[in-house]
């Protein structure tokens, strides 16, 4: 238990991708908007995207070396075991400096050197599991943990189901009330009310099938008279600049990563996404009809199972990876002319909303504590 009168300290820990750093992030701001001098430290993996967006969100972060298994032999497998070895001591480290009152998981690469060192020392322990499918972090980590927070049912055939609590997906608080933005929006993008916009997210670090579907329907895209923000992810940036060139006057917009998402959607008639869970929690809030198109390179192909957890209720059509480069664009094109089909889509897509999830993870955490 904290002494009586200090703020809370707590330690968040994970990332690897943006479906882990920003329901991390969603975390703290609620943890911050419930107790303003708590005091919140987190640590990533050193090299990887957390590095950046967590100091960006204005938190302090420490990384750890660390990285995950990969399935052939490489150099990073053969230094594994040291990497965990190195990560834990520096976790016990952190943990001794920081004295946090509870830890919190994400899933990736950090969380779980980090919290293995913190339960061993019986600080209280809360991870938060995005995905439909276990994260192997997590599943490591579940006997050692005081409360699992989950945002898809079934979870109890990964987890101890008295640990469970269902709260849905954390995001980013920006996003909501993204609806009124939508003139500001189209400005910030130097987009124009009198066109349709489809918004394409291949998650934080692109998607290749996505961007090669695009690029192949781009010149149907403006012929139709429609207007494109375009996130790439990095690789992929360079070519879709030049894509861009002849169309920028027709509303073509390629980046590398959006970092105003909030008015990214609010520009959006449509979304074409991948289906990992973040994704996904963000387009039931913001309530925009969304064309699926899950990555088949996940563990247990967890992202076609998001998908079609939504299509089976009729919140959100599916096209399928390896169909997209001919499927997509025509589908996105098919649905911008159906202005019943996007209403409906909108509807069922906003009933699976769940706004309340981050202050339902951050209680869970400040009962923990006390």
């Amino acid at each position: 238990m904290p002494d009586k009168g200090r703020p809370y300290r707590v330690i968040i820990s994970g990332g690897g991708t943006g479906g882990h750093i920003y329901p991390a992030i969603a975390i703290a701001n609620q943890l911050k908007a419930v107790q303003p001098d708590a005091e919140i430290l987190f640590v990533g993996a050193i090299g990887r995207m957390e590095m950046t967006r967590v100091p960006e969100a204005g938190y302090k972060i420490v990384g750890l070396w660390i990285s995950g298994l990969q399935r052939r032999l490489t150099l990073d497998n053969i230094s594994f075991p040291l990497k965990v070895i190195s990560s834990i001591r520096a976790s016990h480290k952190i943990i001794k400096d920081f004295k946090p009152d509870a830890v919190v998981g994400v899933g990736g690469y950090a969380s779980g050197p980090l919290l293995y060192a913190a339960t061993s020392r019986g600080i209280p322990a809360l991870i938060q599991e995005q995905n439909s499918y276990a994260g192997i972090t997590n599943k490591l980590l579940a006997k050692r943990v005081n409360k699992i927070c989950v945002a898809y049912p079934g979870m109890e055939n990964f987890f101890p189901q008295e640990k469970l609590v269902f709260t849905g997906n954390p995001v980013r608080s920006d996003i909501m009330g993204s609806q009124e933005k939508r003139r500001e929006a189209l400005l910030h993008f130097g987009l124009t009310s009198e066109k349709k916009t489809i918004l394409v997210i291949g998650g934080s670090l692109g998607a290749r099938t996505l961007n090669h579907s695009i690029a192949a329907g781009l010149e149907q895209l403006v012929q139709a008279g429609h207007q494109l923000i375009w996130q790439t992810g990095k690789a992929f940036y360079p070519e879709a600049k030049e894509l861009e060139k002849p169309w920028v006057e027709k509303g073509i917009r390629a980046f590398d990563f959006i970092k105003r998402m909030d008015l990214a959607y609010a520009a959006a008639d449509i979304v074409i996404s991948r289906a990992g869970a973040l994704s996904i929690s963000e387009l039931c809030l913001v309530a925009k009809p969304a064309i699926l198109v899950p990555s088949p390179n996940v563990v247990a192909d967890h992202q076609t199972k998001n998908a079609l957890a939504l299509v089976q209720q009729g919140a959100a059509q599916l096209v399928r990876d390896q169909e997209s480069v001919e499927k997509l664009v025509p589908a996105a094109l098919q649905l911008l002319q159906d202005e019943k089909e996007q209403q409906r889509l909108a509807q069922e897509i906003q009933k699976l909303a769940k706004p309340a999830a981050a202050a339902e993870i951050v209680n869970e955490l400040i009962n923990l504590i006390k």
